[in-house]
Order: structure tokens, then sequence, then C-alpha cells
């Protein structure tokens, strides 16, 4: 459904202003081919172990709930830097899912930790966030010098938004468990060989170096991804439907139109640009969470960023870290709920909303006020 509408608004666009839609689709492909290389990179890293290790390691080392909490958000937080919020929150809630249970406590702090950090984790680097690479398309930044002007306020939503989520579950965190085998939490330690994990860390490594060097890393990316899948496909370690499933492609081409669509939108129709320019850096990153809620943030990044922004990195506070509002902000989202549901949870888009309600507004007011304070729009 969701592809058919994209499908649909970006045929309209074309019809309607065929240089706007151009512009638009050429502002937009590069963070979906991203997106998709980084997917490509978690399966892989997921494949060879990577992920599943560091949960165990969490579970082995974290007989306390607090401190199991804390290794899990510089976990969630260091991933979705690197590999992209999406990735994060597709390969780690099963994870994460494991490693409480394995620890015999409650999953709460963990499941909803890895969703919502992940979101206000997405502000450290170009790659980190769909809508930083669609924002920026205009500045030309490096990742070194996006990582530079973003990483403090990056920092504050990080810690605010764990904080709200370690307050509101610490019952949960200091009760006292007794841990269990890893038969009885539900998942054994995968075995790995050495070409799979050599294959990861180096796929990891290179995505890394990518991300951060690089202006433009999509189509890089997206050739170790390849590569690197390629790679596990051939050792029998990645079937054709886990990749698909992975990718989730009816959903990428459908945000893709939609977002095609909106941006030919802004393009011809100078309201939205007009509009930013008579607000400040606090209404700015409020009117693009709201508007992420109401269009998910990808498409809402292609609307509002289709002429250059007054304010660039007040938008991107609004656009990352306000889907924490509600499910229908960001696809990590949808990701995270199918992700825990694969892995036995029962996730609560009611819970995790009213935790969000909370986080959210205060990260972003944190968040604001270090980039004020810094002198960065």
């Amino acid at each position: 459904m969701l592809a058919g509408a994209g499908a649909l608004g970006a045929v309209l666009a074309a019809a309607f202003d065929r240089a706007g839609a151009g512009s638009a689709a050429g502002q937009d492909w590069p963070p979906f081919v991203l997106v998709s290389g980084l997917l490509l990179v978690g399966l892989v890293a997921d494949e060879s172990g990577l992920f599943a290790t560091a949960g165990h390691a969490l579970a082995r080392v974290s007989a306390r709930g607090s401190v199991l909490f804390g290794g899990t958000v510089v976990l969630v937080a260091v991933v979705t830097s690197v590999l992209n919020l999406d990735t994060s929150v597709a390969f780690l809630t099963p994870v994460l899912v494991y490693a409480a249970r394995s620890r015999g406590g409650g999953e709460d702090p963990l499941l909803y930790g890895c969703v919502l950090v992940s979101n206000a984790a997405s502000l450290l680097l170009p790659g980190s966030n769909l809508t930083n690479l669609i924002v920026l398309g205009h500045l030309r930044l490096s990742g070194g010098r996006f990582f530079s002007l973003a990483a403090p306020a990056w920092l504050v939503s990080v810690l605010v938004t764990a904080a709200v989520v370690a307050w509101a579950e610490r019952r949960s965190l200091c009760a006292p468990v007794t841990p269990v085998t890893p038969v009885a939490a539900g998942r054994t330690a995968p075995g790995r060989d050495r070409l799979a994990t050599l294959t990861g860390l180096t796929s990891v490594a290179a995505v890394t170096v990518c991300v951060v060097v690089l202006r433009s890393p999509a189509i890089a990316v997206a050739v170790i991804g390849v590569a690197a899948t390629g790679a596990m496909a051939m050792s029998g370690r990645a079937s054709p439907d886990r990749v698909l499933h992975i990718l989730g492609l009816p959903v990428l081409v459908g945000l893709f139109g939609v977002a095609v669509a909106l941006g030919t939108l802004g393009r011809s129709w100078s309201g939205p640009s007009v509009a930013l320019s008579h607000l400040d850096a606090w209404a700015t990153a409020g009117v693009a969470a709201l508007s992420s809620v109401a269009f998910n943030n990808l498409p809402a990044a292609s609307l509002l960023a289709a002429r250059v922004p007054p304010r660039p990195f007040a938008l991107l506070v609004g656009l990352d870290i306000g889907p924490n509002l509600f499910v229908t902000g960001s696809l990590a989202w949808i990701l995270w709920l199918r992700a825990a549901r694969t892995a036995g949870a029962t996730p609560s888009i009611a819970k995790a909303s009213r935790l969000g309600l909370v986080a959210a507004p205060l990260a972003m007011g944190g968040a604001l006020g270090v980039l004020v304070l810094s002198g960065t729009r």
C-alpha cells in the first residue's frame, strides 16, 4: 500500500513539475541508497555474531539492571551513529530482548530504550539518520565537520532520553533478578567462524571510514554492503529471503516516492520555506517534530528542506528527536515493532508514546540549548 502511494505520488509530481521532481529525487536518493547499504552491513554484522556477542557480554557483566541499561545506551548510541538508527533498531532489539531475559529481569527498559535512544542518537553523523542527508544536501559538509558541530547536542539528547527511560523504569532496573540459562532465555549464542567475523568487522570498519570521511558516502557504503552480503550468501549465511526482509524494499520505495512528491511541492510552493524563515530555532524544531509525526520524518525533511533551510541544525533536532513523540515519526519505529514482535516481545505503542512524550521535548530542549549557546544554527 505504501509502495503504491509512493509510486503514485512520484508520478504525479513528475507530471506536475518534471524539473522539480528531478531535483527532489536527486536530493532524496542518496539517503535511501545509504540506508540500504547500512542495513546490508548490519545484516552481515548480525550474521557474523557481532551484535549477539555484544548482547551476551552485556548479560554476563551486568548483574545490576542499571549497569545493563547503561551498557545498552552506549551500544545503541554507537551502532546508531555509525550504522544508522534503522540498523540499530532492526538488529539490536532482539539482542537486547535476549540480554534482558538471560538476566532474568524485565525487558521493558531495554526494549523501549532501544527505539527512543536510537532516534535521539541519530544526530551525530550524516549517515546516522536519512533526514540528516536530506537536510544537509544543500550544505556540503563533511562527516567530520558535521560531527564537530552536532556532537554536544547529540550527547545531551542521548543522556536526557536515557535518563527519562531509566527513571520511568527504575523499579524494573532495581528489582532483584535470577539469571537464567541461554536456552531458557529463548536464544543460544550463535556460532561464528573466522571468515564471517573478519567480514563483519571489516565491513563495519570500512563503512565507518566512509561515513566520516566522504561527503557523499551512499554509493561507497552500498557497494560495501552488497559485497559483504554477497560474501555471506556464498558461504550460506545470508539467504535471499533474509536479505529482502531486512531491506524492506516496499517501505523504502514508498517513502522515497512520498518524499519526492513532497520535495517537488516544496520546490514549486514557497510556503514552507517562507514560514521557516520567520521562525526562531525553537519554533523551527517544533514545526519539524510535528511534521515528522504527521508525515514521517523522511517526507517531512524533503518538504521542509526543499530549499535551503535557514536553521538546518534546529530543523534536524526536530526531525531526528521529534519522532520519539509517536510511532508515525520515523521508519525506525516500524522496524522496531517488527523486530520486537519477531523476538517474542509485546511492545506497547501507548507506553512507548508516553515515554516519548516526556523524553522528546526535554531532549529537544537540551539539544537546542547547546546549539544556541554554541552559535550553531
